[in-house]
Order: C-alpha cells, then structure tokens, then sequence
C-alpha cells in the first residue's frame, strides 16, 4: 500500500519562523508574486514620494514686506516696521515676531505655533495689516505679504543673458535693461504660471524708466514749478471709457487712450500756455530713457547677468515642480 509522504510531517515542531519558511517553500508562487506585486507597488510609489536633499524644518510663517524708499533705516524702523510689528500682538496661535529694517525695506516676521494652517495665519495677519496702513506714511508702498514658501523654497535658477554677437531688431547689441525687460515681461509670468511655483524673484541688471529732466533756468523764465510738470504728465497718461453708442442693433464702444507710450510723446505734453502759446514738456525738460538706481547685481564666471528663482508653494513635491 503507497501512502502520500509529507517532507515535514517528522520535522519537530518549531517557532514561528520556522512556521513561516515552511509556508513560503509548500506556496512558493504565491509568495514570488506577493513579493513581485510589492516590489512594483514599491517603485511606483517611490516616484511620487516628496523626498528633497534636505528635510523642510521651516516653521509656520508670515512675512509682510513694505518697499520704502527715500528714508533711512531708523526713520524706516519707526514709522513702518514698530506699528506694524505692534498691530501683530495678540493673534491666535501667535509664538513671536522679528522684524528687519534696512535701506527701502521694512521686513517683518510672524511666527506661528506648529500645526497652524499657514493659510488661517495669512489670513488673520492680512486682517491685521489692514488696521496698520491707518498708522502708515502716505506716499509709500503699501504692505504685502510674503509668497507662501520657506526658506529651503528655491528650487529653480535661471540666467537671462544674450548670446556672443546677438543683436536686437534695430541692429544694437543687448543691454542689461533689454534683458531684464525680456525677464520680467516674458520669462517671469511663464513660469509664474507653472504649478506649484508661488513667486518668481529677480535680481541684476537694471529696470526699464523714462526720465524727465527740468532745466530749471526755463522753468523759472516761464515761471513754472516742478509740481506743474509732474501734473501735467499725470493728466496727460490716462485712459477713459465714454460707454457705447447703438447703431444699427449693434453696439460700438467708445474709449478714449491717452497713454504715453515713447519719449517723442512725452516730448509733445501742453504744460502751460503764455500768450495763448502751448508750452511743451521738451521746451523746459529733457526726455530719455534711463535706468533705476540699485542697491545690488548678479555675477556669473565673472559676468553680469540677470538671475531669476522660482519658489515652491508650500507643501509640493519638488521634483514634479
């Protein structure tokens, strides 16, 4: 008589991990394609894990930056940086607040408690800030908030330079103010649109202006003020909207631009009459193109160029950004 032998039966019985060797070798194909469904679960999720070279530490935080120009850095600490740091105290949630003030930058810091939602905290300092601009010297910049990002954000850097023997339509060769124009007006609000990108930052070369400078001989032979040029540019670049006219069952809007678009039109701006004689802006001032004054630039191999950096929303995965 043949009896089905079991290569285990005389085996004494042993721990557990004895047990579960015994159970991968009788289901030994079960256990490969666990094994194998595993390892391709595994290498699917890898790929989508927020993994960056350094873990975010970053505490929950705020920033309201304000641009100040002209005044110094005490006269910036008292009259922006204190009320605004002051209207802070007292938010829910609220562990401490820093501030910085230096040259045309009043900065300051509000730091959360950990597991603040960092929209909540941006909220409730917006409700703040809008009591603070009471305090605040008119003719400056008003307060913004800083974009949602922490310190290890930059995950991005770019150079905006022209190639050797590059030139533009005109046929002159590529300026530091062409190329941060082609920066800010059609690289930057490319990737600002890119998801997960919050704020793109710009630094080097120099932005774009038109520069108005008085004779100021003239100006007192006409009898005429700085103030008298500047509203008369002000009243001279605007635009306006005059509704619309029906005609025919159909409608045709009216408008009215009034915007100066080069140095020639700027040239040909009425300031005052004299004698039932217009007086122009070029007849007392001169008119160009020029640049900003800047407290800063950008080097590469020894160069001057114009770098950008993008920053990373809060949250993102780093390597899909």
């Amino acid at each position: 008589m043949t009896t089905e032998h079991d290569e285990f039966a005389d085996a004494p019985e042993t721990g557990p991990i004895e047990r579960a060797l015994r159970f991968s070798i009788a289901n030994r194909w079960l256990v490969l394609c666990a094994t194998l469904s595993a390892a391709i679960l595994g290498a699917v999720n890898f790929g989508r894990l927020p993994i960056d070279a350094i873990p975010d530490i970053t505490n929950v935080q705020v920033q309201i930056n304000t641009a100040v120009d002209g005044l110094s850095p005490i006269e910036i600490e008292k009259r922006v940086t204190f009320p605004i740091e002051t209207a802070m105290s007292g938010i829910p949630g609220l562990e401490m607040t820093r501030s910085l003030s230096r040259y045309g930058l009043s900065q300051v810091t509000v730091v959360f408690k950990d597991g603040t939602d960092i929209y909540f905290a941006r909220q409730l300092v917006n409700e703040r800030l809008q009591e603070a601009k009471a305090s605040l010297p008119d003719g400056f910049a008003d307060p913004a908030l800083g974009p949602i990002a922490t310190g290890l954000g930059e995950i991005f850097m770019w150079t905006v330079e022209a190639l050797p023997g590059a030139t533009k339509p005109d046929g002159s060769a590529y300026s530091l103010i062409d190329l941060r124009e082609i920066e800010d007006w059609v690289v930057r609000p490319q990737l600002r649109a890119v998801p997960g990108v919050t704020e793109v930052n710009t630094i080097g070369g120099y932005r774009k202006q038109y520069e108005v400078t008085p004779d100021p001989r003239r100006l007192v032979a006409y009898g005429l003020t700085f103030h008298d040029l500047l509203l008369a540019l002000e009243s001279n670049n605007s635009e306006a909207g005059g509704g619309f006219i029906e005609s025919k069952g159909e409608q045709v809007l009216v408008s009215s631009s009034g915007r100066l678009r080069s140095p020639a039109e700027m040239e040909g701006v009425v300031v005052a009459t004299r004698s039932g004689v217009p007086i122009r802006l070029r007849d007392v001032a001169s008119i160009g193109i020029g640049r900003e004054l800047r407290t800063g630039a950008a080097t590469m191999n020894g160069e001057e160029v114009i770098l950008g950096t993008a920053f990373m929303l809060v949250g993102e995965n780093s390597r899909q950004v």
